[in-house]
């Protein structure tokens, strides 16, 4: 690994390690020249590939015949920016340092600069940080509304930071309100990037679109049902390891109880319902479009349903706000029954009325003639008695 250079007498040492450190003699006659070779070796854990919000432990040992005490180390992201470890662990030969969590942002180049006065050093160590994970949050919160089309995103950063290895996930739904996980579709990637998916659900219809990034998992849900709220989960496996992020299906719908055109001083009741949870800064809002401020009914915070009784048809509006921004809206048109068919109905009304009131005087009519003719029939029975009895009178004498 060594060879000296005979034009000028250097020494040239290849593929240095740690044992190579020491002092080196070169003598020329009476002439003696000592140079102290420093030799530093830096190891990062996990071969420097990383998935999100994993620990880095850095591994700097140091050999020399002399240690130094005053050895400074410094380090600088791929952004080029000072690092601060999170815990130090220092010997004269050997320093440790437990760095934060990593994000994929942090993916990249880094530099260990050491440093040190007296023996003059200044050497930088570069190596190589690779954070797999997701571009999306660690969990977040969309809406959507019944019958409406959502689209579903979690998307990979392995394309950008060169990702050599292969790894596999999954996608999970855990309904609203159930401890029961379902899985959705399994992939895995492969070392050259190549993606494969396999659809394992059939719990409800749900789409994978074809036209897309590659390094993109996507599930489109073309008609959303009420009960298709809940957690879905995208996970990464590498070896061992995991890293998640999750997207919380939140549904809204709106309803009328009676259902139907409102009649002139009638009354219905909307009901405005959001499958939940909601966090702590989020309400709902009933509104009538081009209303009052009597037409504006506003739930309690964190409250999934939203009652209110109108007597005015119109186009009312459900709102789900949150720190003062409508996150999303569903509108509902209260009909108004028309005026030709409440004249209808009025008539109706009075024509049964009447109806009633004359087949009441019917009957009374036809009970006064029957009970005549009733009396009638016994006064004229009665009457032949008698006839009867005043001609048997008269043959007996």
């Amino acid at each position: 690994r060594s060879e000296v250079k005979s034009t000028n007498k250097q020494l040239m040492v290849q593929k240095l390690e740690l044992s190579d450190a020491g002092i080196y003699t070169c003598k020329y006659g009476s002439h003696e020249v000592h140079t102290t070779l420093h030799v530093f070796k830096l190891t990062i854990s996990l071969d420097g590939h990383f998935l999100k919000n994993e620990v880095p432990e850095l591994t700097l040992m140091h050999r020399s015949s002399d240690p130094l005490s005053n050895l400074g180390v410094t380090l600088f992201n791929s952004n080029n920016k000072i690092v601060r470890p999170e815990t130090e662990n220092k010997s004269p030969q050997k320093y440790i340092l437990n760095l934060k969590k990593l994000e994929p942002t942090d993916s990249g180049t880094w530099v260990c600069h050491i440093h040190s006065d007296s023996p003059v050093i200044n050497k930088n160590i570069s190596f190589a940080v690779k954070v797999l994970g997701f571009q999306n949050p660690d969990s977040e919160r969309k809406y959507a509304t019944v019958d409406s089309t959502v689209i579903l995103s979690w998307h990979l950063n392995f394309k950008e930071i060169k990702w050599n290895e292969g790894f596999t996930g999954q996608l999970n739904w855990k309904q609203q309100g159930s401890a029961n996980t379902h899985e959705l579709l399994d992939f895995n990637v492969t070392a050259q990037g190549e993606q494969h998916k396999t659809k394992k659900s059939s719990h409800f219809l749900f789409e994978i679109p074809e036209t897309k990034p590659e390094s993109t998992i996507e599930v489109k849900l073309p008609s959303v049902h009420f009960n298709h709220s809940g957690q879905y989960q995208c996970q990464l496996a590498y070896k061992g390891r995991h890293t998640q992020s999750k997207i919380e299906l939140v549904v809204m719908k709106v309803s009328a109880n009676p259902v139907g055109p409102l009649s002139r001083g009638a009354k219905t009741t909307l009901i405005c319902q959001v499958s939940g949870p909601l966090p702590s800064n989020a309400h709902l809002r009933w509104e009538r479009v081009n209303g009052t401020q009597m037409d504006i009914k506003n739930s309690k915070q964190q409250e999934l349903k939203l009652e209110v009784n109108i007597s005015a048809a119109g186009l009312w509006s459900c709102h789900l706000i949150e720190d003062n921004v409508r996150k999303i809206s569903v509108h509902y048109r209260v009909e108004e029954v028309p005026v030709w068919i409440n004249y209808v109905v009025t008539g109706a009304s009075v024509g049964g009325s009447v109806l009633v009131f004359a087949l009441v005087c019917l009957c009374i009519i036809s009970g006064i003639n029957w009970q005549r003719r009733r009396l009638r029939a016994k006064r004229m029975e009665r009457a032949r008695q008698l006839l009867l009895e005043n001609k048997t009178c008269q043959c007996q004498q």
